[in-house]
């Protein structure tokens, strides 16, 4: 009775595996793409599986993405335990990034940027959480599945990694290799890649005959050798001088808009943020203390920590010539208001609505046509957050004080942030 109990489970659980099975490929070809329930993997009835092994490449893991979200980060700790004492690297870490966006963390050094990237492709075990990418949960795969996601996640280093004793093609070639690529798609595929950085004319050449930024560009290519969705840059620039940072992240902002590929950055250089992020978030001693847009931060910041940051690329001193000792909240006769005004593209107006001042916008002239008052700039610069205008200046604003206040309301109600600094003889 018994075995014939067993044969009738046998029996009954194989109809139920080819039924979900060619629900499956009904589900792939009614989508017109590879569904995510069984993606690449085939259900063998001769095998022992258990309800793990059947759902576990699909539905008990799978976290189909919320609109365009690509990576998402649920409560993520990490704990590293020592006689020493235990140190907690990421509290409670919350975190969603989008599809195609590159989007930034910054700390500083201690603060658990890296631990937060290497959790992401799982290089670091969570200790509590879950990790989401591509809408899969990395978190409850095995070291088999692990595997196989990770070639949809690509990485790059500090010190870039790369094998001494391989050439620039081989260095690219090796995670192909790895995977058992056939030889001929590894060349066709490597030299679209040097080409792609920029080194088709390094391939023959080792390591020890590179500059740091031809090295990183190795680096990159390796890293998108398996065409992943997600690159992770962990302090990729931090080694290279300036105008080598800029050709890298240039190179990256292409490589972002040609394959719509998804970047995380961790860093600790604002200027890194301010030239090609789109979102960043701020970490310090394991938590996120800010999050936003790049504009947010940069116009808004909240915490000191990020204000700090933000000073190290958008930090205009008042001139030794101001009498700052002298200074007070109040206006006097014959004084002067000493003004900071932070000001970006404001885009194109709503309809019916006059458009803002903005960087293209001519803010001063507007001020000393409506209200009469004189105007000093002593500082100011005009940068570029990404592709957007961003500017500041600091003025002085010279004339009673009803104009005075007047300009500084007309001001804030045109979008301009203003710091009003103080009044100066």
């Amino acid at each position: 009775m018994k075995c014939c109990r067993g044969r009738l489970f046998t029996r009954w659980r194989r109809v139920f595996l080819f039924a979900v099975t060619v629900h499956a490929a009904w589900f792939r070809q009614w989508e017109g793409k590879p569904g995510r329930f069984f993606r690449e993997r085939q259900v063998c009835f001769g095998e022992r599986t258990g309800w793990r092994a059947v759902f576990g490449a699909g539905m008990l893991h799978e976290w189909r993405r919320e609109g365009n979200t690509m990576i998402k980060l649920v409560d993520v700790e990490k704990t590293y335990y020592s006689k020493a004492g235990d140190i907690e690297a990421l509290k409670k870490t919350n975190i969603e990034v989008r599809e195609g966006e590159i989007f930034g963390i910054i700390g500083l050094s201690g603060a658990g940027k890296s631990t937060l990237i290497r959790c992401i492709n799982m290089l670091e075990v969570p200790t509590g959480g879950k990790v989401f990418v591509d809408g899969e949960e990395l978190t409850s795969m095995n070291e088999a599945q692990l595997r196989k996601a990770r070639q949809n996640i690509g990485m790059i280093f500090q010190h870039f990694n790369l094998l001494a004793s391989r050439t620039v093609y081989d260095n690219v070639a090796f995670p192909l290799e790895i995977q058992g690529m056939p030889r001929e798609q590894i060349s066709r595929r490597v030299a679209e890649l040097l080409d792609m950085v920029q080194l088709k004319e390094r391939a023959d050449y080792y390591p020890s005959q590179l500059s740091g930024g031809q090295k990183q560009r190795v680096g990159i290519a390796r890293a998108l050798a398996s065409n992943p969705k997600v690159l992770l840059s962990d302090e990729a620039t931090s080694a290279l001088d300036p105008q080598t940072t800029k050709s890298i992240l240039q190179l990256l902002r292409d490589i972002n808009k040609r394959l719509n590929l998804t970047i995380v950055m961790i860093t600790h250089q604002m200027e890194v943020v301010k030239e090609i992020c789109d979102r960043v978030a701020v970490i310090e001693n394991g938590l996120i203390i800010e999050e936003g847009s790049v504009y947010k931060v940069f116009t808004e910041p909240q915490k000191e920590t990020t204000k700090e940051f933000v000073k190290t690329v958008n930090d205009i001193k008042i001139p030794p010539i101001i009498d700052t000792a002298s200074m007070k909240q109040a206006y006097f006769p014959g004084s002067r208001l000493l003004v900071n005004l932070t000001f970006l593209d404001s885009g194109d107006a709503e309809e019916g609505k006059e458009k803002s001042a903005g960087a293209d916008q001519p803010l001063v002239s507007a001020i000393i046509k409506k209200f009469g008052v004189d105007v000093n700039i002593l500082s100011g610069k005009v940068d570029y957050l990404k592709d957007m205008p961003y500017g500041t200046l600091l003025v002085e604003l010279i004339g009673d004080e009803k104009s005075i206040a007047e300009s500084v309301r007309y001001a804030k109600d045109a979008g301009v942030k203003v710091e009003v600094i103080g009044y100066v003889g």
